[in-house]
């Protein structure tokens, strides 16, 4: 087994740079009989999961917790990044379920106990199915929802908590959503996507407002995802292609944040299409920030589809991961220095980086060397963009703990810590060790 080695001299040698973990609460937490039914629980009653599972039981990290945070403490990072469930701790009238509640404040004190920063997410996708009843994220009043529920709980963790994160990728909770009809609920058509995203974005403005009132001394942001686009060819209407993609689907979601506008591919959308936007969204959207996650796993190439639109080109068939993305570190480090430059950013923390590999446990074992490569040339590409002069805070590897990946179920694990489904039992796989190493020689 070969280490993940920092550069000499590198800035994520410097004592106030961030190492953590990253995990969501539908994906690990299991126990559904203690909190209100999800969208998620819903997508998954139907043919929408490709292993037929769900998420009733996943890690069951509600009754193990304990022993999945000992994992951390032996790992050795420095800060946990975790997903609050809104339907663990609301009750559908508003008030707070306290057995839900109490489940993360006694995560939050166990952490604080051993010096770790904490870093909540408030929305990683999972919203409460009677919210979706009457229209989820197409119906502007879920945004006024959701910052009620920021609110509430946010007064309550106050100070407990480094930093609030108030949205995981609306990229995923919108356009994969309810315009691709991917991830729950399933819904489809542009004019569904681009509004659901609009109110997601309004809902984080809104929230962030509450969080500056509740919480002033915390740092607050939002965490987005990018898939750098590549055009397929250097042809003129590839290229256009390949930026008209890039906006569409993940510059839409960074530009109102960081510029109060949408990006120029609004102007090939047909008006009937295009979101309900009230006067003041944009200026609530782009309040300040203290910081931007960004997440990372791949790159997308495009050409153009003739209609002047773009297409996705699939990848070669080499050098995958398990969910058939390129391993393309270059990409990363580019974006990276491109955010930079076009930009104002406030302080970026890589939120999540991973990969998914064809795991396999053998003599009590997870020889993922595939998954330590992965590591190690992402981390030379942070390394590459910290000595360009971005600016980042911190790196977290997705995911702690192998997990319920969406629609594709257990089927994919992004893991540092291997589970035996059958059993629940934790195994470290080589990649916990060789970044537990790395941290130690920090």
């Amino acid at each position: 087994m070969s280490e993940i080695k920092l550069p000499e001299g590198s800035k994520m040698r410097n004592p106030d740079f961030i190492f953590g973990v990253a995990t969501s609460s539908f994906q690990i937490e299991g126990d559904r009989e203690n909190r209100l039914d999800t969208i998620w629980d819903t997508f998954c009653a139907g043919p929408n999961i490709s292993d037929g599972s769900n998420g009733d039981v996943a890690c069951d990290h509600i009754n193990r917790w304990q022993d999945d945070l000992q994992l951390i403490f032996d790992m050795g990072v420095d800060a946990y990044r975790f997903s609050i469930a809104w339907s663990r701790v609301l009750h559908q009238d508003g008030t707070i379920n306290e057995s839900g509640l109490r489940f993360y404040t006694d995560l939050i004190a166990r952490l604080r106990a051993a010096n770790k920063k904490i870093f909540v997410t408030l929305y990683h996708w999972d919203l409460p199915q009677y919210l979706e009843d009457q229209g989820g994220w197409l119906n502007r009043s879920t945004a006024y929802a959701f910052a009620e529920y920021v609110d509430t709980i946010s007064l309550r963790l106050g100070d407990s908590v480094d930093a609030y994160t108030t949205l995981n990728e609306p990229f995923c909770a919108g356009h994969l959503s309810y315009e691709a009809g991917i991830h729950a609920p399933g819904k489809t058509g542009r004019k569904n996507g681009l509004q659901a995203s609009h109110h997601l974005l309004l809902a984080h403005g809104l929230a962030l407002q509450v969080l500056r009132k509740n919480v002033p001394n915390a740092q607050h942001g939002i965490v987005l995802n990018i898939h750098p686009g590549y055009p397929n060819s250097d042809k003129h209407e590839d290229i256009v292609a390949t930026q008209i993609a890039t906006e569409y689907l993940f510059y839409w979601y960074i530009d109102p944040v960081l510029k109060g506008k949408y990006p120029e591919v609004m102007t090939h959308i047909a008006a009937e299409d295009r979101p309900d936007i009230a006067p003041d969204d944009m200026a609530i959207i782009s309040a300040p920030i203290d910081f931007m996650g960004m997440n990372y796993y791949t790159r997308n190439v495009y050409r153009a589809d003739g209609n002047g639109w773009y297409e996705h080109v699939p990848p070669a068939p080499e050098g995958l991961t398990e969910m058939g993305w390129e391993i393309v570190p270059d990409a990363f480090a580019e974006m990276l220095i491109n955010l930079h430059n076009d930009y104002d950013l406030p302080d970026l923390y890589i939120t999540e980086n991973g990969a998914a590999m064809p795991d396999e446990l053998i003599d009590g074992k997870v020889a993922d060397q595939n998954r330590i490569d992965y590591f190690q040339s992402h981390l030379l590409a942070v390394d590459k963009a910290l000595a360009a002069g971005v600016n980042i805070k911190g790196y977290f590897a997705w995911s702690l703990l192998d997990n319920f990946e969406w629609a594709l179920g257990y089927s994919k694990r992004f893991g540092l810590v291997y589970i035996d489904y059958e059993t629940q039992e934790r195994v470290l796989k080589d990649s916990a060790i060789a970044y537990q190493n790395m941290l130690k020689s920090r």
